[in-house]
C-alpha cells in the first residue's frame, strides 16, 4: 500500500505539560513534556518517531490518542478536530485511532484470559453478537499469526513475541486506520524483532492502516519507516524521508544519535560527531537552543536565541540556525 498525500493526522502547536511540586504539594512551575509540535502524517504512511529516553516521543503518542490532555494547540484526525467534539462523538472517532502499549503484556488484565481480552473492545463499543464477536475475535488473532487454543490461555502463559501479537490483534478489533506503535520491539530478540516487523507491514497492507513508529531503536526506524521526525527535549529537529535523514542528517542532534549507532564493516553515515553527557532536565531547559549545552558547534546566538523549524532547499525541515 502507498501512503497518499492526505493527510489522516495534523498537528498544530501541540503542547503537553505537567504541574512541577515541591514537598508540600506547592506548583512550582510546569514541565514541558510536549513543547509546540507541528506534524502532518499521511493516510498510509508509516512515521518514525526518534529520539533519546526522556524526549517526549511517548507522552506525544498518548497525547495524540488521548490518554493525556493536550495543554495547548490542536489535534485533527480523519478532519476532524478531537478537543472540539463531544464525549459521544470523541468515543466514536478514537474507536479508529489506537494506541498500542510499549508493554503490552503489563496493558493486559492477568486475570483474564486472551480471548475475553480481545474480545472486550467489542462488547464495549459495538453492538455485535456474542457470535458475531467470537467469529472476529478468531479472525483477527488468526491473522496476527496465533492458533485459536490461544484464546483460553493467560498473558503470563505467553512470550514476549506472542505478547506484542496479542497486543495488535487487540487494537484491530474495532477496524482503525491509524495505530500508534510505542517502543514495540523494545526487548525482542533480532529475530523476534523481525517477525513482528513483518507482520506490522501484513497488518498494514491487509487492513489500510497508517502507524506512528515510536522508537529508539534507529535500525528498526530505518527498515519500516517512510518518513522520520527527530525529537529532542520536547521539541521536533529535524523531519524528512527516512532516505534523506540517514544519507545526510542536517541536525548536530541527529548527527550525533546516528554517529553512535553500531556499523559492522563499511562508513558510518556520520564519524566525527560524538554527543556526550546526559540530555538537561526537562524541568529546567537552557536557553535558546535545547541542544546548545551538548552541541560542539553552539555559538552565543544558540544562548539567547530558540532555533524555529524552517523547511530546507531539499524539502526537510530542520530547527538549527546553521543548517543548509
Amino acid at each position: 500500500m502507498m501512503a497518499s498525500d492526505t493527510p489522516i493526522l495534523e498537528l498544530h502547536d501541540l503542547e503537553t505539560r505537567f504541574p512541577l511540586r515541591n514537598a508540600w504539594g506547592r506548583q512550582t512551575g510546569w514541565l514541558r513534556a510536549v513543547d509546540g509540535i507541528s506534524l502532518s502524517v499521511a493516510r498510509g504512511e508509516i512515521l518514525g518517531v526518534v529520539g533519546e529516553s526522556g524526549c517526549g516521543k511517548t507522552t506525544l503518542g498518548k497525547t495524540i490518542a488521548g490518554i493525556h490532555r493536550a495543554s495547548a494547540g490542536t489535534v485533527r484526525f480523519e478532519g476532524n478536530e478531537i478537543g472540539t467534539l463531544s464525549p459521544t462523538a470523541g468515543r466514536a472517532l478514537r474507536r479508529r485511532l489506537q494506541y498500542c502499549y510499549q508493554d503490552p503484556g503489563a496493558s493486559l488484565d492477568p486475570h483474564w484470559k486472551i480471548g475475553r481480552a480481545l474480545e472486550e473492545p467489542l462488547v464495549i463499543h459495538t453492538r455485535m453478537t456474542r457470535p458475531q464477536r467470537h467469529a472476529r475475535v478468531r479472525e483477527v488473532l488468526t491473522s496476527v499469526g496465533l492458533p485459536e487454543t490461544h484464546l483460553d490461555l493467560y498473558s503470563h502463559e505467553i512470550s514476549g513475541g506472542q505478547q506484542r501479537r496479542v497486543g495488535l490483534a487487540r487494537i484491530l478489533m474495532l477496524r482503525p486506520s491509524l495505530v500508534i506503535l510505542d517502543e514495540p520491539t523494545s526487548g525482542l530478540d533480532v529475530s523476534v524483532q523481525a517477525t513482528v516487523l513483518r507482520l506490522f507491514l501484513e497488518q498494514r497492507e491487509r487492513f489500510d492502516l497508517t502507524y506512528l513508529f515510536i522508537s529508539h531503536d534507529l535500525a528498526v526506524v530505518r527498515l519500516i519507516s517512510h518518513r522520520i521526525a527527530v525529537m529532542y527535549l520536547g521539541k521536533v529537529v529535524e523531519t524528512g524521508t527516512t532516505e534523506d535523514v540517514f544519507a545526510t542528517p542536517r541536525h548536530p542532534y541527529t548527527q550525533s544519535l546516528l554517529a553512535a549507532v553500531p556499523v559492522v564493516g563499511g562508513a558510518r553515515v556520520v564519524d566525527n560527531f560524538v554527543l556526550e553527557g546526559e540530555p538537561p532536565s526537562p524541568a529546567d531547559l537552557p536557553s535558546g537552543c535545547r541542544f546548545r549545552t551538548r552541541c560542539p558547534r553552539a555559538e552565543a546566538r544558540c544562548a539567547v536565541e530558540a532555533p524555529k523549524l524552517r523547511r530546507l532547499q531539499d524539502g526537510r525541515t530542520t530547527a538549527c540556525h546553521f543548517a543548509v
